[in-house]
């Protein structure tokens, strides 16, 4: 069986559960010393750095005003403290973040996650997170590690994503993630001309320079990437991606690797040969890797029934679309539901 790794109670968190103010009466036993050494011993659940950064920051206050860290005190003195939380412990605090949620029952929700929203909380991203408004649209996710999310998409990329609301739903999926019985399948614009469908079976990790990037390495995780041609233009094509693996950026990492990064990725794009002056900036306006999570499938932790959900073109990508078919003055077909599985393995890591 399995179990989670994730502590529930890293959503329970009790230190500082809010900005309230605390008072207090410096004692008698701090008469001469320092106000900040009175502080540490008035407060010692909290460490001397954070009382003082608090006192600098104004959220600590002496008899109604501010005081110095060397101010003397000689007890007697009333103390007003507002603790502020540190940006991690944001990461676990209800914020009221509209959610888009499409489907939802006792087991399960279906959000369709704009462009933009992080989805968890994590270095310069403590707050305003998908996280952050599960915990506030469902109170009882505090109970549940991760509050329910068992798998991420980039900031920068929409489309759908699903949530446990239980915890035997949560390891459910997380087996099925892993047995590779959830399908995903998303749109996106890659840079050149695609020739024929294929597959990307090359693993990624962390790039060796730079921690911030992932990369095709051999030192890697197994990923796989499914890849079918559904329009070609100018300088792009249009495609659609199934994933059997879900690593960190792997859609952008296996395109760029074959040399069809997607289109305005800041990360791995590179300006595409052909591409005129017009067609580049539109790829810039668009602010974002071109990419969505079309369709999500997968077997309900509950019931056993195969379920699927579709997520239209947002309206940035599919203004790019239109735009990158006006340019050759092309007819397409929008029907782009076939199931073709018959794809030629291009990479083998």
């Amino acid at each position: 069986m399995m179990t989670s790794q994730i502590n529930p109670d890293d959503y329970n968190r009790n230190d500082t559960d809010d900005a309230d103010t605390v008072c207090a009466t410096v004692p008698e036993d701090c008469a001469g010393s320092r106000f900040d050494q009175a502080l540490a011993q008035m407060f010692p659940q909290y460490s001397r750095n954070r009382l003082q950064g608090w006192l600098k920051a104004g959220h600590i206050l002496l008899e109604g005003k501010s005081a110095d860290a060397k101010t003397k005190v000689w007890g007697g003195e009333q103390v007003s403290m507002a603790p502020q939380m540190l940006p991690d412990e944001l990461a676990f605090v209800a914020q009221d973040i509209p959610l888009d949620v499409i489907y939802e029952d006792d087991t399960v929700l279906i959000i369709d996650k704009p462009a933009g929203l992080v989805v968890h909380p994590g270095s310069g991203n403590w707050e305003g997170t998908l996280l952050n408004g599960l915990l506030y649209h469902y109170p009882a996710l505090k109970t549940v590690p991760r509050a329910g999310i068992v798998h991420r998409l980039d900031k920068e990329t929409s489309g759908l994503m699903v949530v446990a609301k239980t915890l035997p739903a949560q390891l459910n999926l997380v087996q099925q993630l892993q047995g590779r019985s959830v399908k995903r399948e998303y749109v996106a614009i890659a840079q050149g001309l695609i020739k024929q469908d294929g597959t990307v079976d090359a693993p990624i990790g962390r790039h060796n320079k730079d921690r911030t990037k992932m990369a095709v390495t051999s030192m890697g995780k197994p990923a796989i990437t499914h890849y079918f041609v559904l329009e070609r233009y100018r300088a792009h094509s249009l495609v659609k991606c199934r994933l059997e693996t879900g690593r960190t950026h792997q859609i952008r990492v296996h395109m760029a690797h074959i040399g069809h990064s997607l289109a305005a990725d800041p990360v791995y794009g590179t300006r595409p040969h052909g591409s005129t002056p017009e067609i580049y900036a539109a790829c810039q306006q668009l602010g974002r890797q071109a990419l969505h999570a079309r369709k999500l499938g997968l077997i309900h932790p509950e019931t056993n029934k195969p379920m699927l959900w579709r997520s239209p073109i947002p309206v940035d990508l599919q203004a790019l679309i239109d735009f990158l078919r006006d340019d050759i003055a092309g007819e397409f077909d929008d029907d782009w539901d076939e199931d073709d599985y018959d794809v030629e393995t291009i990479y083998q890591g």
